[in-house]
């Protein structure tokens, strides 16, 4: 039957996605890493004007485990990853899905420079225990994992690939545009890119650069035309983080969105969190760079329309 052989038909696909996940626990258990695992259902989340998440019974399916691997990280856990389902409601295209799989870890004691290093150490481990090497073949490009890997600013980006700077788009309401249209595709082309160093208006639950506190200490990554990443240097500062909060709730009420509970558990732990790096990674993305799919229904085993 048909729906047989579209699922039969991704059976490579799943083969490689599974030889994926197991080198990434590799990596991580070989670093020391705590691998844990926290609720799908929670109370409350990190409010994001652009991400809304499910309703579950008066509380949400996570849309990152975020919150709750930071409380951890102030608990004393220096080191943990976790590879969690996560749920965004409205999100449905060839790269995004309602219900989707991220990689995340923190670790105490570095900062988003550090982390660049350790995420080209991951790729690197992955490529070579799947067999390629240090070079990917993903439509029609050769990807180059290889470090160290480009590293240019926001600021840059928008000089080198746009007539606005950062703050003119952003004042403009034109920065996603801009992203997506003009500068994101000249990112990752045969060596996966960092872009870093965002407006602080942008820097979510970043913190403030210190040598320039217009920006917050944050990067993507970008490799084959696709984003795959976003790290912080995380910011242990509650009052900051609360002023930041209460902005996004103002945002999504303009643009008629709930709000959020306020996460105060969260907010009371992060003054005893440790100076730390963080990072969420986009399981089913790379997946398909590894598998050479065009799509995230090419490397899941069931998409929401075949359930």
């Amino acid at each position: 039957m048909e729906e047989g052989r579209t699922l039969s038909g991704r059976k490579e696909a799943l083969t490689i996605r599974a030889g994926m996940m197991c080198a990434i626990r590799r990596f991580f258990v070989e670093r020391d890493y705590l691998e844990i695992e926290t609720p799908l259902r929670v109370p409350t989340q990190a409010p994001e004007t652009h991400i809304d998440a499910i309703p579950s019974d008066g509380w949400f399916l996570q849309t990152s485990p975020e919150l709750c691997m930071k409380r951890l990280l102030a608990a004393g856990y220096p080191r943990i990853f976790q590879i969690a389902h996560c749920f965004r409601k409205g999100e449905r295209g060839r790269l995004h899905s309602d219900e989707f799989t991220l990689l995340e870890w923190y670790r105490a004691g570095i900062d988003y420079l550090d982390m660049m290093e350790e995420c080209e150490d991951l790729f690197l481990f992955v490529t070579g225990e799947l067999g390629f090497g240090t070079t990917v073949d993903y439509r029609g490009r050769t990807i180059d994992f290889t470090k160290p890997w480009e590293r240019i600013s926001v600021k840059e980006a928008f000089r080198k690939y746009s007539s606005l700077s950062p703050e003119e788009a952003i004042v403009k309401e034109l920065f996603d545009e801009i992203m997506v249209t003009e500068i994101e595709p000249n990112l990752g082309k045969n060596k996966p890119s960092f872009l870093y160093d965002y407006p602080l208006s942008l820097g979510s639950l970043a913190r403030k650069k210190k040598k320039d506190p217009s920006v917050a200490e944050r990067f993507e990554i970008y490799a084959g035309g696709l984003e795959l990443a976003n790290a912080f240097s995380e910011l242990t500062d509650t009052e900051e983080q609360r002023k930041r909060f209460q902005k996004e709730d103002a945002l999504r009420r303009q643009s008629g969105k709930a709000a959020y509970p306020v996460p105060e558990k969260f907010l009371a732990a992060l003054s005893h969190m440790p100076e730390a790096s963080g990072i969420a990674l986009g399981v089913d993305r790379l997946a398909m760079i590894f598998a050479g799919s065009d799509s995230i229904d090419g490397v899941v085993a069931f998409t929401p329309e075949e359930l």
